[in-house]
């Protein structure tokens, strides 16, 4: 059975009604790559009916990002989701997605959208929340796929569908790496051979820190920026060390579930990475 293309609310809203079972689906924004595929298997292993949305959304691009420039490979994207065994492709322009102009209304990302990226970013996390919550109403699912690397993005999408009872589960799939461990993103095709071997400090960075948080807060912070420091070309944004539910700092005491983040411009490419430990111990 060949993947279905909708371009419109009626057609999406008649190929949903044919779906089956638990219906489980993948936001993206194109561009696809292999942690997207990794996303659908996922998906695949828990849901009867996978659906992918492939919208590229102009609320969450501030005034000097790469909307323009974001790439566009539909017949590629669409390749790879019929090889994944997606049941059904949305793919609306915006004038389907904001059949009125930008939205008057719009979700608020609140405290938490204005932290790290969201103060590098202004406005961007509402963005995000809003094209998140039309595409749950739009496509009705019970399983929501999305991927740890954007661990800002994935606490607000949660809080979201918990603090307004959307009243389905969002699963987090861990990051996928090059073998040589930069996280893969859309964004990586714009790295010269100089930048992808500068990039490698933004995942070294965060290995350096896992591997002393026995050692406490302190030690990882200072791992993870001696790598960084190390990298002329790596022009860092933040690297923080965070409480995975506040995203506030954590102190040189504290011990327990922490998640220490990186963003940074590698050339003229903004990158971002993650990695959840346990400072005090434990993986």
């Amino acid at each position: 059975m060949s993947t279905v293309v909708a371009r419109t609310r009626d057609e999406l809203a008649v190929a949903r009604e044919k779906l089956h079972g638990t219906v489980g689906v993948v936001m993206t924004m194109g561009a696809l790559h292999a942690g997207h595929a990794e996303l659908v298997r996922q998906a695949r292993e828990r849901a009867d009916s996978v659906v992918v949305t492939i919208f590229l959304n102009p609320l969450q691009f501030g005034p000097n990002e790469d909307l323009a420039k974001y790439p566009r490979t539909f017949e590629a994207d669409l390749a790879l989701c019929e090889a994944e065994g997606v049941d059904l492709v949305f793919a609306p322009s915006p004038d389907v997605v904001y059949p009125g102009g930008d939205p008057g209304v719009r979700m608020s990302a609140g405290v938490l959208g204005d932290k790290l990226e969201g103060a590098s970013r202004p406005g961007h996390f509402d963005g995000v929340l809003t094209v998140v919550a039309k595409m749950f109403h739009l496509t009705r699912p019970s399983l929501a796929f999305f991927g740890q690397k954007d661990a800002q993005q994935l606490l607000l999408i949660r809080r979201m569908a918990t603090d307004l009872d959307f009243g389905l589960e969002i699963v987090a799939v861990p990051t996928v790496r090059e073998p040589d461990g930069l996280a893969l993103s859309s964004r990586n095709r714009y790295l010269s051979g100089l930048d992808r071997e500068s990039a490698l400090a933004l995942s070294k960075a965060l290995d350096a820190g896992l591997a002393v948080r026995e050692q406490g807060s302190a030690a990882v912070r200072r791992a993870a920026r001696d790598v960084l420091v190390a990298e002329p070309l790596v022009q860092v944004d933040y690297l923080v060390l965070v409480d995975p539910v506040t995203l506030d700092d954590v102190p040189e005491w504290y011990q327990g579930e922490a998640v220490l983040l990186v963003a940074a411009k590698v050339g003229t490419t903004r990158l971002i990475d993650n990695r959840p430990l346990v400072v005090g111990g434990g993986l």
